[in-house]
C-alpha cells in the first residue's frame, strides 16, 4: 500500500508498505484524507525527534477496515475521525477526564508497519499519511456519516488543538478579549473557537497580509502584521493571548500584552532546547502563562461536539480546507504548507 515515509534524511512516497492486523482493543483504519500539519514538517527539519523510518501524518479520517477483540463501539463501514493520543484508560490522569496527562500516551512510538523485512515507525500513534494505519481503539471515535472526510480528517489535531486551547484550557468566556499571533491551521482554530466561546474582541496578528480575509471570516474583529502594533487596538492588554508560531521572541510579546488576570497560552512548538524569558514582575498582577497539549482535549467528547458544532453551522471545517492533492503530490502540499500558501493541505488516498 502507499504511504509517506520519512527515512531519517529525505521523505518519499512509497508503494510497498504494509500494516499488520489489528489486534485486541485495535481498529485498522482505511484513510480516505489526512491534513498537512506543520507538526509533520517539524519531524522531517528536525525540531521534533523521531525515530526513523517513519510514516508520517497525525491528523486524518477514513472509514473502519476492521477491529480487533473487545472492539464495541466501531465496527467496519464506520466513519472515524483519528486522535492522536494512545491513552490507558486507566490510569489516574485518565480516569479525571484528562487523557494528554496520560503517560502512556507520550513517547512510545511502535511499529506496525513494514516496509520488505524492516519494522516501520508510526508517528504520533496514528501515520495518518498511509492508506490503511492500526490504531488504538479510543483513538477512532465515530462521526457522522455525512461530514465530508476531508473536512473532518482536520478535527483530529488542528481543531482539537486550537479549539480545545480555547475552550478547554483557557476557558475564555463571553466578552473577554483575544489576541491570537499567528493565522496558520491551528491559529485559525484559536479564531473560531474564541468565537464560539463569545470572546467580542479577537485580534490576530501574522505578518502575511494576505491572511487577513481568512482570519476574519473565522472570527478575526482586527487584523494586524506585527504584533508591536497590538497595543492601539488593546491599550491595557487582553485577557487572553495565544502563541501558535513557535518563536520565544513571540512567546515574550505574548506575554507582555496580557492585561491583569491574563493568560498566554503556548501552542507554537519550537526547539526541544528553546528558552524564553520575560520579567517575573509582569505577572505579579495575576497573570499565567499556560502550556497546553493537544488542545487539552477529550477526543471521545470533543471531536462529536465540533462534529455536531460543524452541522449546526458554528465550526468552520470546509474552509480550512485550502487545497486537496494525491498523496503522490507530497512534496507539492508540503512546499505549500511551508510557505504559508494554504490554511490546511490535505492529502487524499
Amino acid at each position: 500500500m502507499r504511504g509517506v515515509v520519512f527515512d531519517g534524511k529525505r521523505v518519499e512516497v512509497v508503494d510497498d508498505l504494509d500494516v499488520r492486523e489489528p489486534g485486541p482493543g485495535e481498529v485498522r483504519v482505511a484513510v480516505a484524507a489526512a491534513g498537512l500539519c506543520h507538526s509533520d514538517l517539524s519531524v522531517v527539519d528536525g525540531t521534533i525527534p523521531f525515530p526513523a523510518p517513519v510514516v508520517l501524518g497525525h491528523e486524518g479520517a477514513g472509514v473502519v477496515d476492521a477491529v480487533g477483540a473487545g472492539v464495541t463501539h466501531v465496527r467496519p463501514g464506520d466513519h472515524v475521525a483519528l486522535s492522536t493520543l494512545a491513552n490507558c484508560g486507566t490510569c489516574a490522569d485518565c480516569d479525571r477526564g484528562r487523557p494528554t496527562m496520560c503517560r502512556r500516551a507520550i513517547g512510545r512510538p511502535e511499529r506496525p508497519f513494514t516496509r520488505g523485512a524492516e519494522p516501520v515507525f508510526q508517528f504520533a500513534a496514528n501515520s495518518a499519511f498511509a492508506e490503511r494505519t492500526v490504531v488504538k481503539a479510543v483513538q477512532a471515535v465515530r462521526i457522522p456519516d455525512d461530514l465530508p472526510l476531508p473536512s473532518a480528517a482536520l478535527i483530529g489535531c488542528g481543531v482539537l488543538t486550537g479549539v480545545g486551547a480555547v475552550l478547554n484550557r483557557a476557558c475564555v468566556d463571553r466578552g473577554e478579549s483575544v489576541l491570537v499571533i499567528g493565522a496558520g491551521g491551528i491559529g485559525l482554530n484559536v479564531i473560531q473557537g474564541a468565537r464560539i466561546a463569545g470572546a467580542t474582541r479577537i485580534v490576530a496578528v501574522d505578518a502575511n497580509p494576505e491572511k487577513e480575509a481568512v482570519a476574519r471570516q473565522f472570527g478575526a474583529t482586527h487584523f494586524l502584521t506585527s504584533v508591536d502594533d497590538a497595543r492601539q487596538v488593546v491599550p491595557t492588554g487582553v485577557d487572553h493571548a495565544f502563541e501558535c508560531v513557535g518563536r520565544v521572541e513571540l512567546v515574550r510579546q505574548a506575554i507582555d500584552l496580557l492585561d491583569r488576570r491574563g493568560q498566554a497560552v503556548l501552542l507554537g512548538v519550537p526547539a526541544a532546547t528553546a528558552e524564553a524569558s520575560f520579567r517575573v514582575s509582569s505577572l505579579y498582577l495575576d497573570k499565567a502563562i499556560l502550556g497546553c497539549r493537544y488542545g487539552s482535549s477529550r477526543p471521545q467528547r470533543d471531536i462529536a461536539l465540533y462534529a455536531e458544532l460543524y452541522r449546526e453551522g458554528r465550526l468552520m471545517l470546509d474552509e480550512l480546507v485550502t487545497a486537496t492533492y494525491p498523496v503522490e503530490d507530497f512534496a507539492k502540499a508540503a512546499q505549500d504548507a511551508a510557505e504559508g500558501r494554504v490554511a490546511r493541505a490535505v492529502l487524499t488516498f
